[in-house]
């Protein structure tokens, strides 16, 4: 589903029913210029320096990630955290709490995410991380303009028989990194980024990302 802000009706909607949900214009123009200017005082680490990830995604370039601090985190919580959005959280059995991890991400020319579908959990510094589950993924993004031609698109895929043959992925959703925009989608979900195009120059593909997670405890 694909909507803006203003036209979006929250009373009304479930991620049971639709798993992906692009909201178009959901930040102002002055809340995109506050995450930027946030961004730049962050404290980024390059894919390289990331041992896990690179083996995890080899030969998807060096993108960058950085810690949101406060007050940064709050607003972004306050923003994101849509009852729609909790009552999705609530609807599965066993739940104690809830868990939300979220980072700065910054693509230039080169940098990809290959196909993979969230469900891993990689919170090794959280000893509850064997009772946590990723149940919604969020990406945002705060760059001011995104050319169509610099690539950068997040696909998501599911898996469909054809013709009588194997099972391959197919393309559900290609949703542009359009400035402003907020996507949600439930995990799991087979999704990739595509690679930011030599096109795009210095331009950066600026977003957020990351999941609302349900805590089952011990």
């Amino acid at each position: 589903m694909r909507v803006r802000l203003r036209d979006f009706d929250a009373t009304r909607f479930s991620l049971h029913e639709h798993p992906v949900l692009v909201l178009e214009e959901f930040w102002s123009p002055e809340e995109m210029a506050h995450f930027r200017q946030a961004m730049q005082g962050a404290n980024w680490v390059a894919r390289e320096e990331m041992p896990d990830t690179c083996a995890s995604f080899p030969g998807c370039g060096n993108w960058q990630k950085a810690e949101i601090v406060e007050p940064e985190r709050s607003a972004l919580v306050e923003r994101v955290l849509m009852a729609f959005v909790a009552d999705f959280m609530n609807s599965f059995g066993g739940v104690v709490g809830g868990v939300m991890s979220f980072n700065y991400f910054s693509y230039a020319k080169g940098d990809c995410l290959s196909l993979h579908s969230d469900e891993r959990t990689d919170r090794h510094d959280d000893p509850r991380r064997d009772s946590i589950t990723r149940r919604v993924a969020l990406a945002t993004y705060f760059h001011e303009t995104w050319d169509v031609n610099w690539g950068g698109e997040l696909i998501t895929y599911e898996k469909r028989a054809r013709g009588g043959q194997d099972e391959a992925y197919v393309i559900t959703d290609c949703i542009s990194p359009d400035p402003g925009s907020l996507v949600l989608f439930t995990v799991p979900c087979q999704h990739r980024v595509c690679r930011v195009d030599p096109l795009a120059g210095d331009n950066k593909r600026l977003s957020i990302a990351g999941w609302f997670m349900t805590d089952h405890g011990q």
